[in-house]
């Protein structure tokens, strides 16, 4: 319970962080909201008090405070650029997103997990060296190539896929999976190589230990002292990484979706960010952020349960 109530309080103190210093870079950035609001050849008079009844004229922690208040209650404010209060867009885009973060971490576990075990049990023999140069691969090339590639192949080759656009999961899920899986594989190939090193690394140390020499010399199967055994203790590691790489997958997310024209949250940011929409800008960054931190704090906890020591500490 310590444990538990120390990673909270440390979860908190973060965002708190995080937030100071998106509010803090985003006034620094060239810009007047209100002038974007208003146009360029706005009365300045106009400007002027439209800047005093937004409160832009007041300090910068009197600001940071009103606007952090309005993120605890709810009142995020309005885009700049897509005229709508910008909670409701946040959630509906985060939605559409969430559906390409679980597909390519569903992808990349499903396929790095066995590869690494693979390479494990087949320690320095071709089938390591196979797995190995695939994972290098993987990670040495950037997720726009696979995109591209995976374009030109399924979307414009074979035809089986749409290149780009979004389909809402509400309407038509199976639509929606058409147009995430590209996407979605994109991402999950670059995470699949770095979860197949960590794998095969792991696995490979503990299929070294003695509690699987003594498996193995009271005869029993290969396949158990592997999966059962080897497996069993490899997966809080991986699951640590695979938590940590939630966070690359968000950065990674506004190439992806910029390249598929995919409207989800990577989309939406790379909007805010091209047109200086400071108030989108803030909010998807501290979404983004909290987003991350909440999914390294689940993986945290499923540790406790995989990893009794952690429990005892």
């Amino acid at each position: 319970m310590i444990y538990i109530l120390n990673r909270l309080l440390s979860l908190a103190l973060t965002l708190v962080l995080i937030s100071a210093i998106t509010f803090a870079v985003t006034n620094i950035l060239p810009g007047d909201v209100a002038m974007m609001i208003m146009g360029t050849q706005s009365n300045p008079e106009a400007l002027a008090g439209l800047r005093e009844s937004l409160g832009l004229n007041d300090s910068l922690p009197v600001q940071y405070g009103r606007w952090i208040g309005g993120m605890l209650t709810g009142d995020w404010g309005t885009s700049l650029v897509f005229k709508e209060p910008i909670g409701p867009l946040l959630l509906q885009k985060m939605t559409a997103s969430a559906l390409i973060v679980v597909l390519s971490m569903s992808i990349a576990l499903i396929c790095a997990v066995p590869l690494g075990v693979w390479a494990a049990v087949h320690r320095d023999r071709w089938q390591d060296t196979t797995a190995s140069t695939a994972a290098l691969l993987g990670v040495s090339l950037p997720d726009f190539f696979w995109g591209i590639m995976l374009i030109l192949l399924f979307a414009r080759g074979l035809g089986w896929l749409p290149s780009s656009g979004f389909a809402d999961p509400g309407d038509d899920f199976l639509l929606a999976l058409r147009h995430a899986f590209l996407p979605s594989l994109a991402l999950g190939l670059g995470l699949m190589a770095h979860l197949t090193r960590m794998t095969r690394a792991t696995m490979t140390g503990i299929l070294g230990q003695e509690f699987i020499r003594v498996a193995r010399a009271k005869g029993l199967a290969e396949r158990t002292v592997v999966w059962r055994y080897g497996l069993a203790n490899a997966v809080g590691p991986v699951m640590t990484v695979a938590g940590l790489q939630v966070g690359y997958l968000f950065g990674s997310i506004i190439v992806v979706e910029s390249l598929f024209n995919y409207t989800g949250m990577g989309w939406l940011t790379y909007q805010a960010l091209l047109n200086r929409d400071i108030p989108l800008i803030q909010a998807s960054v501290f979404v983004i952020a909290a987003v991350v931190m909440l999914a390294n704090l689940v993986v945290d906890l499923l540790y406790v349960l995989v990893d009794p020591r952690i429990r005892l500490g």
